[in-house]
């Protein structure tokens, strides 16, 4: 039946959960646990009810096996086949792997750690060839409840198509501005390079987050701008919660800048 689906951070397969018509499945999903550590997820989408509320028909059976032991380490292997009815060019197949954990050290210190491959290419009925590659690496550290992160993500291109996620909640990637959403093959052609820096913290039972995004293409190093990410939420007793956000885009010399501000409430019962 219709469903929410959120495999491993989203990337690929996600709900796109912060918008206000989020993202949800005609699919038939199965989870298995009864292996100690270890989770597998098997399912078939057949078709895709987007933010814009417009259903997709898609073939799209997918598999993710996660390992986990401890909080040492957290091994994903996966596989997703899409092939769309009509929008034939997002058609694909993508495999890769993810390793990432947060170890704790002491007391007062918690290290963090990621590290993802992912290769892409045509299926069945694309209109073309091609051969792509992802890769996200990501080191960070909790001290006292500060969390410091740093990393880079490339999507890789052949100078005509980029690396897609059309069914991920590409919100959370790329800046809150959106203005790298890559949602077809043609989107930012060259490819995108994303090196990231965040900060985030708790004051007074309010928490603070800062993101820096530096852009740049794999292909012909083209210098795509920076970004810079501000986040404040607090909660109210159990049940509510404000939040405000703020996206700034410097396109520099390569587009228009861009300004984002939300501000949001809301109450969980």
């Amino acid at each position: 039946g219709r469903q929410r689906i959120v495999i491993d951070g989203a990337r690929f397969i996600g709900n796109v959960g912060w918008r206000q018509m989020e993202q949800t499945y005609d699919a038939i999903t199965v989870t298995n646990k009864s292996i100690e550590n270890l989770t597998i997820k098997v399912g078939y989408i057949g078709q895709v009810q987007d933010i814009f509320s417009r259903n997709v028909d898609i073939d799209a059976p997918f598999v993710n096996l996660n390992y986990k032991l401890n909080n040492y380490v957290s091994l994903s292997t996966y596989a997703y086949l899409f092939s769309y009815e009509k929008l034939i060019a997002n058609s694909s197949k993508t495999f890769g792997f993810n390793v990432k954990g947060s170890p704790k050290i002491n007391n007062d210190l918690k290290l963090h750690y990621e590290v993802e491959y992912s290769h892409q290419s045509n299926y069945v009925n694309s209109p073309s060839a091609f051969s792509l590659s992802r890769y996200n690496l990501l080191v960070g550290a909790t001290f006292k409840g500060l969390t410091f992160k740093t990393g880079v993500e490339e999507l890789g291109s052949n100078g005509s198509r980029i690396f897609t996620t059309p069914l991920g909640t590409n919100h959370k990637f790329q800046g809150w501005a959106d203005s790298f959403l890559v949602n077809t093959p043609i989107t930012h052609a060259n490819g995108v390079r994303d090196v990231t820096a965040s900060v985030v913290g708790k004051v007074a039972g309010t928490k603070m987050m800062f993101v820096y995004h530096n852009f740049h293409s794999p292909i012909g190093n083209v210098d795509y701008g920076n970004e810079y990410d501000f986040l404040v939420t607090k909660k109210f007793g159990k049940h509510f919660q404000l939040l405000a956000k703020y996206a700034f885009y410097d396109a520099q010399d390569y587009k228009t800048d861009t300004n984002k501000f939300w501000l949001q409430a809301s109450a969980n019962f």
